[in-house]
């Protein structure tokens, strides 16, 4: 079933990030498992606003909502789940610390997953319409070759760690007005992994990683337009001692062109054609981006008139096979000075017309000031 994101919060569609963080903060301590006795009906609400809140508190997927609801997110969040890789533990934890974690304790035992990281690439008018290859350069984090990213010298291995058990966590009980809470959090020894390293490898201080150029040949798809992101998963940053690589996020910066700018899918452009081919009309080569075509300007045509080629525009960014249209407005342009023979049959066409122009010699601004003498 659909859900109305921004109404399960109780905030309007415009609401800003702090209206919708603090709407979130309050309806999570009413509907906190935890503080409720494990209601599952509060449980399933609980599940509820905090996919709204992760949704709406991040721009990119808040525009993406705005614009396709929910199947618009759908395959986006990997295998992280509605909550995000850290869980609804983290995203509560972020409100309220770790008092409220026993209702939903994950063991976080293991190598961490890697950072995400973010890199920009710059395309041409053409090659955001049409897509294009393009290879990203970006250093970061990568499985250090050495001991294969376990962080220990080859031939040896990690032990358990003594403080947690081999856990990666450690365990707390306290009172609170809520009653007794029994709360966890990652060991500071061995950092959640479980496991602690008594003898690093050389090459990577026993980080199992190390830093270096890396280069990815990134697939524009076509539409793309100036601030859009695609996200290459798994080629982020890798993850300290064997820890699965984060993402890389491309962010896309498209260059102006000199004639075409873009309004959503379609293109516009403006043609500046001299009087005599508005009066008597014209057939003219026109220059899209997919090559010359023909267009006909009609005997008459007027200052502003928009003529519209069909599927000469941009590419659906969802792969749907349609094109926008390319709109060209035509701008007449009147000449500023004509000389003798020019100004003869203008006249001539004015007398035939039975249009009153201005005196050849003395023009209309010396009828308006004799008006005035």
């Amino acid at each position: 079933m659909a859900h109305d994101y921004y109404s399960l919060l109780g905030v309007s569609r415009s609401a800003s990030e702090d209206e919708i963080k603090k709407a979130y903060r309050r309806l999570a301590r009413e509907l906190h498992p935890d503080a409720n006795g494990g209601d599952k009906e509060l449980e399933d609400r609980f599940k509820e606003i905090t996919t709204a809140y992760e949704t709406l508190r991040d721009p990119e997927k808040r525009r993406i909502y705005d614009t396709y609801g929910e199947d618009g997110l759908r395959g986006g969040a990997g295998d992280a789940g509605p909550f995000g890789a850290g869980g609804i533990n983290d995203i509560f934890g972020a409100f309220f610390g770790s008092a409220f974690g026993g209702g939903f304790n994950q063991q976080r035992k293991g190598p961490q997953r890697g950072a995400d990281s973010e890199v920009y690439v710059d395309l041409s008018f053409d090659e955001a319409v049409f897509g294009a290859q393009k290879d990203v350069t970006i250093r970061l984090p990568v499985t250090c070759a050495t001991c294969s990213g376990s962080g220990a010298k080859p031939g040896t291995t990690a032990s358990s760690c003594p403080v947690c058990d081999g856990t990666g966590q450690v365990r707390r009980v306290a009172q609170s007005i809520l009653g007794r809470m029994v709360t966890t959090a990652p060991c500071d020894r061995c950092r959640g992994e479980g496991m602690v390293i008594t003898t690093p490898c050389q090459d990577c201080r026993g980080e199992g990683r190390r830093t270096e150029e890396r280069t990815y040949s990134v697939e524009i798809p076509a539409g793309v337009d100036h601030g859009s992101t695609l996200r290459l998963a798994g080629r982020g940053p890798a993850g300290p001692r064997g820890g699965l690589p984060g993402d890389l996020y491309v962010q896309i910066r498209v260059k102006p062109h000199p004639r075409f700018r873009r309004e959503g899918n379609e293109l516009r452009c403006d043609l500046t054609i001299p009087l005599s081919q508005a009066v008597l009309g014209a057939a003219l080569k026109f220059e899209t981006l997919d090559g010359a075509e023909d267009l006909v300007i009609p005997q008459g045509t007027q200052s502003g008139t928009q003529f519209r080629l069909r599927s000469r525009g941009v590419p659906d960014l969802r792969g749907s096979g349609r094109r926008g249209d390319l709109v060209v407005t035509v701008l007449v342009e009147i000449p500023a000075h004509l000389d003798t023979d020019q100004d003869e049959l203008f006249r001539r066409i004015a007398d035939l017309r039975g249009e009153e122009v201005a005196d050849r010699d003395h023009g209309i601004f010396s009828k308006i000031k004799s008006a005035f003498k």
